[in-house]
């Protein structure tokens, strides 16, 4: 079964959208395996990709400015269908003969296309009026179509919202169907990828797994591999999938660094070393990180501190260790993305804190990193299919330095034991309720200041926690949440309640931007 998951593909070229990654995934949730390459991929690298389609990215350039990026030659020579998306649309347009021009009304949010012809593309989108809702972002717009194409859709100040020459396969939209905002996107995607450029849906979670397997086992062979195991999703769903194929060649170091949350490092030792037989070092360096950081204030010398003492820690128990010929990662594809420097610089380097990046010379290991070609919410679906229990693997992020930047000012282990409790005690009332799955991210955080508090007719003169939750999609931005007060009010009297050394309780109501997620 896995010998075509990923012959059938779809190449998608990246003109510098927002919303790029986004089709990726689309596709992919379509059942068909996608990759990302940026516009300027030459001739030669799309071809040897080998795709069965291709979609042009949108974009915030301008096709008629000078230098603006163009689509490679290669690209209308492979006879494959084309897609192209807003500035891909565009840019098609304008490089076989049309006209592309700056609207005089520019269009952002929701519009009503109204849909003169369901060619192949917008099958099974229109409703009974012939509309469908779509999300458009753009304030150009083509004026006159290339050769050979037809409008199949408009908007009373977009002509031509989607067209398509049938002939080559060739089509493009001005919206977005990528986005959850466009109604029935999911199918457009799904008919260029199915109907269209006649791929299968190979591309699930037990395909994936048993793809991979064969893959590790090829690489690995009866070397030895040691895996830095964090307890987060992406090092939990490599720990699971490298004991399915190389059973007990995998080593898992686990460095406890006392900034992780209640019951955390026990969790993660049950669940991995009990339950799944993982053979699990676990590393207790709870002192050795508090004294690093004893006296230090600023959230990024924490964050260096705390990177640096991690590699140090796994460093010293990966020396201890012999024949390990393998470190295993959780690069997952975003990374790998983001990672990616094109001729134009357009990508960031990866968090330095995702992968154990600066070991030194003399731990000189090959790398394994089986999940370097999917997204998060892949890995997601790959750790609940291996068996890991659907509350780890769908938890609320955790930062790489943990309760370390959720500590404002110098990090103590009495503010951690703290604030680990108001965490825990924040977690329980949110599943109870029904909030934590409304939320995409929540957590408590300690503040350095104390306040005077009344309990009895005593006065209590203590610690002050700040509770976080947020709304988001992309964690790009975010909305705070508008928990309901009767549940706020529940949350701060039981912390206040079960924690003495707690006096008050406050709720950020800041949303991103201007204000980050995390705190520090």
């Amino acid at each position: 079964m896995t010998q075509n998951i990923t012959t059938d593909r779809i190449l998608i070229l990246d003109f510098g959208s927002q919303y790029s990654q986004l089709i990726a995934r689309r596709v992919r949730e379509a059942g068909v395996y996608s990759e990302m390459y940026a516009y300027d991929a030459s001739d030669d690298e799309i071809r040897a990709f080998a795709p069965k389609g291709i979609i042009l990215s949108g974009g915030p350039e301008s096709v008629y400015a000078d230098n603006s990026p163009k689509i490679p030659q290669a690209v209308f020579e492979l006879g494959v269908p084309l897609l192209g998306i807003c500035y891909g649309f565009q840019a098609m347009t304008a490089q076989l003969g049309g006209v592309v021009e700056a609207g005089d009304v520019k269009e952002f949010g929701y519009a009503k296309i109204d849909i003169s012809q369901a060619d192949k593309l917008l099958a099974n989108m229109a409703d009974e009026h012939n509309q469908s809702q779509v999300w458009m972002s753009h304030g150009d717009k083509v004026t006159k179509l290339a050769d050979g194409f037809s409008v199949t859709s408009s908007t009373p100040s977009c002509p031509y919202a989607s067209a398509s020459d049938e002939s080559r396969h060739f089509y493009g939209v001005q919206f977005h169907p990528e986005v959850t905002h466009t109604d029935k996107g999911e199918t457009l995607i799904s008919n260029f990828v199915h109907s269209i450029c006649g791929c299968g849906s190979l591309w699930n979670s037990e395909n994936i797994i048993e793809l991979r397997i064969k893959q590790l086992q090829e690489q690995i062979g009866n070397s030895e591999v040691l895996l830095g195991l964090s307890g987060g999703v992406d090092s939990s769903v490599v720990a699971a999938l490298l004991h399915r194929a190389i059973g007990d060649k995998l080593t898992c170091v686990f460095v406890d660094n006392g900034l992780l949350r209640l019951n955390e490092g026990d969790q993660v030792m049950q669940m991995f070393a009990e339950n799944m037989g993982i053979r699990v070092i676990r590393a207790d360096a709870e002192n050795r990180f508090l004294t690093a950081l004893a006296g230090v204030t600023d959230p990024e010398a924490k964050r260096k501190i705390i990177g640096r003492e991690f590699i140090e820690v796994f460093s010293e128990e990966a020396r201890k260790l012999d024949g390990i010929k393998f470190l295993a990662q959780g690069t997952i594809y975003p990374d790998v993305i983001e990672s990616a420097k094109s001729k134009q610089g357009k990508a960031h380097v990866i968090k330095s804190h995702h992968n154990v990046g600066g070991l030194p010379d003399d731990l000189a290991f090959e790398l394994v990193e089986p999940l370097r070609d999917l997204f998060k919410d892949e890995v997601r679906k790959l750790g609940v299919a291996l068996g890991i229990p659907y509350h780890m693997i769908y938890r609320h992020p955790f930062p790489g330095p943990g309760l370390g930047v959720r500590i404002l000012g110098e990090v103590k282990k009495e503010y951690a034991d703290i604030l680990r409790v108001a965490d825990d005690i924040f977690m329980q009332e949110l599943r109870a309720s029904g909030w934590y799955d409304k939320t995409a991210q929540a957590f408590a955080v300690f503040q350095p200041v104390k306040s005077v508090g009344v309990v009895g007719d005593g006065r209590r003169y203590a610690w002050v926690i700040a509770l976080r939750a947020v709304e988001t999609v992309d964690f790009m931005t975010a909305r705070f949440a508008h928990l309901p007060y009767d549940l706020v009010d529940k949350i701060s009297t039981r912390i206040m309640n079960e924690i003495t050394d707690v006096s008050r309780v406050v709720y950020d109501v800041s949303s991103k931007p201007p204000a980050t997620i995390e705190w520090e």
